[in-house]
């Protein structure tokens, strides 16, 4: 007999509090349909499980409402990127590169 229904957890965490909850759906369900069934957005207003880019064990789904789910499966919805990690790099290191500078030149005096 075969088992129409997948185990999935959908996950969501803010630096303030994280919530993981477990769903039971029906086989060939995608992984925006465990998003918008596991009710987060309750419990997070800010959410958009609409819009909100989702991915599985850490890696991006390009086209999640297309995407069907697998037994076991994690949902892990994303939140927005507050600031370019390529910027915030390039900026921590010119930061870096001005702190040596500095300390090279006092050593001049």
């Amino acid at each position: 007999m075969a088992n129409n229904r997948l185990a999935v957890e959908v996950v969501y965490a803010t630096p303030e509090r994280q919530m993981l909850i477990t769903l039971q759906l029906p086989a060939g369900a995608t992984v925006r349909e465990a998003a918008l069934q596991s009710g987060l957005q309750a419990h997070f207003p800010e959410l958009d499980l609409a819009e909100a880019p989702l991915g599985l064990f850490g890696k991006a789904v390009a086209s999640p409402a297309t995407q069907p789910l697998e037994e076991g499966d994690r949902v892990e919805i994303y939140r927005p990127l507050l600031a370019d990690p390529k910027e915030v790099r390039k900026r921590r290191a010119a930061q870096a590169a001005q702190r040596a500078k500095q300390g090279v030149d006092a050593g001049r005096g």
